[in-house]
């Protein structure tokens, strides 16, 4: 509930203007290793939305600021693995960097970069008011996982418009369907962390890790999202909850992560899974019989 009133607390903030764009102090604390790391995430975070949003990073981090069983490395891994899932490509990141290298001059000659999107991946960018009725039509007609191609083009004054009223609409953001899905698995992800510092140590390093499984925009985000759920909720979770006596869910983490594949039927990913679980079952069954 905290983190929720959190996380609205900066979204209000944004949207009604008091964020006076000054960039959030370091938390007290903080490992050595960790200050260079947290301040270009808060810098980076400012660009991306607004200092409120590097706030919420802030809070997010210091969960762990102090913490006996996390040490400078695997603080520095969360700090910056959480700024890649804040920092979220959607088309408006992808048009505010575009708009970046025609800024800075980096990109050479104009150009035009063609990316591909799902339809409920470029609605979803928009307020959640607007984004649900037209996500209902598309269901209605099968579309809603329909690829398109949308061009971000500094080729043409029309095309850096374009660019520049895409970007603009960083503001509504935390109004989206996407920040919404974002913000709870954010949040779940460092829910599972905590749980297995105080459950199963050993394994917090690849319950940190698995953020990685989880890039870019497309079929390629969606796929990384759905094996990433698969895993927390056929092995961590359990595991935590003492329904599933597995005693190294890091090496079933490991894995399962090198059976994943580009498969949205998810074959190879649940017949590893399924063959961890029963093997845990039964170690499980056998020691109880003893």
């Amino acid at each position: 509930m905290a983190s929720f009133l959190s996380s609205l607390r900066y979204l209000l903030a944004d949207f009604i203007g008091e964020d006076d764009g000054a960039p959030p102090f370091l938390p007290d604390g903080l490992p050595d290793e960790a200050n260079a790391i947290v301040s270009d995430a808060i810098h980076r975070l400012m660009d991306y939305q607004r200092a409120s949003y590097a706030q919420l990073y802030v809070d997010r981090l210091s969960r762990f600021v102090g913490r006996q069983d996390v040490d400078a490395a695997m603080f520095c891994e969360i700090a910056r693995l959480m700024l890649g899932r804040m920092c979220y490509e959607d088309p408006i990141r992808i048009a505010q960097l575009k708009l970046g290298e025609l800024d800075s001059g980096s990109a050479g000659a104009p150009s035009t970069d063609l990316k591909k999107f799902r339809l409920d991946e470029l609605i979803g960018s928009l307020p959640a008011y607007a984004a649900e009725p037209v996500l209902e039509a598309l269901d209605m007609v099968g579309w809603r996982h329909k690829r398109v191609s949308i061009p971000f083009s500094t080729a043409s004054r029309w095309g850096i418009r374009r660019l520049k009223l895409e970007a603009g609409l960083k503001r509504w953001r935390q109004f989206s369907t996407r920040y919404e899905e974002e913000r709870l698995w954010v949040e779940r992800w460092l829910h599972m962390i905590a749980r297995s510092l105080a459950k199963q140590p050993a394994a917090a390093p690849a319950i940190v890790g698995t953020a990685t499984m989880i890039q870019g925009y497309g079929d390629v985000y969606r796929q990384g999202l759905a094996d990433w759920h698969a895993i927390i909720d056929n092995l961590a979770k359990p595991t935590f909850d003492g329904v599933l006596p597995l005693s190294d869910l890091a090496g079933a983490i490991v894995e399962a992560r090198a059976a994943a594949m580009s498969d949205p039927r998810q074959v190879a990913l649940k017949r590893a899974i399924a063959q961890t679980r029963a093997r845990a079952l039964a170690a499980g069954a056998s020691a109880a019989a003893e």
